[in-house]
């Protein structure tokens, strides 16, 4: 496993009013929910940056205004003939 270290001032920690633990879990999920968004991980890859379940980071996406899923309309329409 690696280790990413991230220096963040006094200044931001207390603008967040957060504790340090706090802030590191936030900047995980924001981090996982972003690459998430943009297609570079999975759910259950995003869910292990964060450090939460696969369920606990489906339900966090709403607080990020992040569409659960991201199929298009041809995926959708795929996966219903599937079904």
């Amino acid at each position: 496993m690696y280790e990413v270290k991230l220096t963040v001032s006094e200044e931001t920690i207390s603008a967040l009013n957060l504790t340090p633990e706090q802030v590191r879990d936030e900047m995980c999920l924001a981090a996982a929910v972003k690459l998430y968004e943009l297609g570079r991980i999975s759910s259950g890859v995003a869910a292990n940056l964060a450090g939460v379940s696969r369920v606990i980071f489906l339900s966090k996406l709403a607080d990020y205004g992040v569409d659960t899923f991201q199929l298009t309309e041809a995926e959708l329409t795929e996966d219903v003939a599937n079904a």
